[in-house]
């Protein structure tokens, strides 16, 4: 059993999508993460090293967020995935990608994926 730990609401600015002009105007997407961590050595330790650090996470999805152009918001979650689960306290990654300006013909409040992954470490 793991516990887990959220962050939602991450604003960052990004140049996805494949239309040209996404590319090069850029525009707001939004993250959230939840991630499966078991947080029982954080809580008898009380020592930051033994939890995640949602800081440091939260400034590393920025970045690989407001970095290199993808086409799909599929490839920018796996991305932000791999980034949650680069850290070994992290059993599993839940990310949501919105992309609330999306170029859609019609009134919405937002377009949004969310993947699952699993940690494989040996």
């Amino acid at each position: 059993m793991t516990d887990e730990i959220s962050v939602t609401g991450i604003e960052c600015w990004g140049h996805h999508g494949v239309f040209d002009f996404e590319r090069r105007d850029g525009q707001t997407f939004v993250v959230d993460l939840t991630l499966g961590v078991d947080t029982a050595p954080a809580a008898a330790s009380d020592d930051l090293h033994d939890t995640v650090d949602y800081g440091s996470l939260v400034a590393a999805v920025k970045a690989a967020v407001e970095k290199d152009p993808v086409d799909l918001i599929e490839t920018l979650a796996q991305r932000i995935a791999d980034v949650c689960l680069a850290d070994a306290k992290v059993a599993w990654a839940r990310v949501t990608v919105h992309k609330p300006d999306a170029p859609v013909d019609a009134t919405f409040a937002d377009v949004a994926l969310t993947i699952t992954r699993r940690a494989h470490r040996d």
